[in-house]
């Protein structure tokens, strides 16, 4: 077997996943290649483009499984596009005139690096298909495999991101704190905000971790501690309409019998409308190096918390956002699991010279494999009619909305 030079990037926002995954590439290839020297580029393509890497010493082999008790990453993220030549310019990561895609695979041929690994979101596997087309029209002997993160879920062909199942999990034990808070004041209202830009699995998702974690509760409804009053209420998301005069009357009703409402909605939930509601009264819509709009701007939640305010006649509003809390947790049990089984294909796939993005793969009967580059894309849209969603609506009274087309 020939010797490799491998190196690892992490991109995008985080995910439960990122340190756990270093630390399965780094034990797998010391396994399967131990003469395999190992470089981790720091903060994403960021530290590509400018050269700036740390080693895997033999030290950090011999204790890698340590990555798998911490969240974030220990080589950090960016959010660098690679075609986004002014974006990349304006930062400082290359100067004007420079190519950032033959500035990226210059410093890979530089290093002499033979395999990297991305381990990302969708907007990094494209990001990665970018570079893995570059360096095959302009002859340059490498092999780009990558590892599909996303605490969104919404990666096309992939069934399962990595993290998400993690974040899910995460979300519903911060909202169970936050869900207390409905007994501090009579008529409280609780938006609880999840991530999801085009995507509403990871609040779907963790609202079924959270009403689970429910049953395992005892309650004394004879000192009104009843489980209605943690209940989920609604859940919005952005694959489906939203009636918000229909939902205030039904809430406004749970209101008054249980003096408090909570409901779960996923941060890109009617976003679209909202943006067009900036624009028509002239305001500024930021967006990121990708082209996608700052949601953190937007500010779905808050849009929610005023409008069913005021049709349940709420005294307090509390909007408690799980994002950050979520998203930087270690790896749970279910995702070690995945995360060890697209390791080891991605380390197989990258000594045997097979690029692509490791994943179950929807497409092609849900096998595990590198599935092509130029394939990957995001928006993979929740699909709402599932039966556990639909009967999770139904037990709350929920109406289910018209399917919407997610934004872009």
């Amino acid at each position: 077997m020939p010797k490799h030079k491998v190196a690892m990037l992490t991109a995008g926002g985080l995910a439960p996943c990122l340190s756990s995954a270093i630390g399965e590439l780094i034990a797998r290839y010391s396994e399967l290649a131990p003469d395999a020297e190992m470089i981790g580029y720091r903060s994403g393509y960021a530290g590509l483009l400018k050269g700036d890497s740390v080693a895997v010493t033999p030290q950090v082999r011999a204790r890698a499984d340590v990555l798998h008790d911490h969240g974030g990453s220990p080589i950090g993220n960016s959010r660098v596009k690679l075609t986004n030549v002014k974006d990349a310019v304006k930062r400082g990561l290359v100067k004007e005139g420079q190519n950032p895609l033959e500035v990226a695979a210059d410093q890979l041929e530089r290093d002499g690096v033979t395999i990297l690994h991305t381990i990302g979101g969708d907007d990094t596997s494209t990001t990665a298909a970018d570079l893995a087309k570059f360096l095959g029209d302009h002859g340059y002997a490498l092999t780009v495999v990558g590892m599909p993160k996303t605490v969104d879920n919404d990666i096309v062909p992939i069934r399962q991101s990595l993290g998400a199942m993690t974040a899910a999990e995460q979300g519903a034990i911060f909202f169970e704190n936050v869900a207390n808070e409905g007994t501090a004041s009579p008529r409280t209202l609780l938006v609880h905000e999840v991530m999801g830009r085009n995507c509403g699995w990871l609040t779907a998702a963790t609202a079924r971790a959270y009403r689970e974690r429910l049953e395992a509760l005892s309650f004394l409804p004879e000192f009104n501690l009843k489980r209605v009053r943690k209940e989920v209420d609604a859940v919005y998301v952005p694959e489906l309409s939203v009636d918000i005069e229909a939902e205030g009357a039904r809430l406004r009703q749970l209101m008054d019998e249980r003096d408090c409402v909570s409901v779960f909605v996923s941060e890109g939930a009617n976003a679209a409308g909202i943006v067009e509601e900036m624009l028509a009264r002239g305001e500024e819509v930021s967006r990121d190096a990708f082209g996608h709009v700052a949601l953190d701007k937007v500010n779905v939640g808050e849009w929610f918390s005023k409008r069913l305010a005021k049709l349940l006649g709420a005294e307090r509003v509390l909007v408690q956002k799980s994002g950050y809390f979520a998203r930087s947790a270690k790896a749970n049990a279910a995702d070690r699991k995945l995360i060890r089984e697209m390791a080891h294909v991605a380390v197989d796939c990258g000594l045997a010279g097979e690029p692509g993005l490791i994943g179950h793969d929807m497409e092609r009967g849900d096998e595990l494999r590198a599935i092509e580059l130029p394939r990957v894309k995001g928006g993979k849209p929740f699909d709402a009619s599932q039966p556990w969603f639909a009967e999770m609506l139904a037990d709350m009274g929920q109406a289910m909305g018209e399917p919407l087309k997610a934004e872009h």
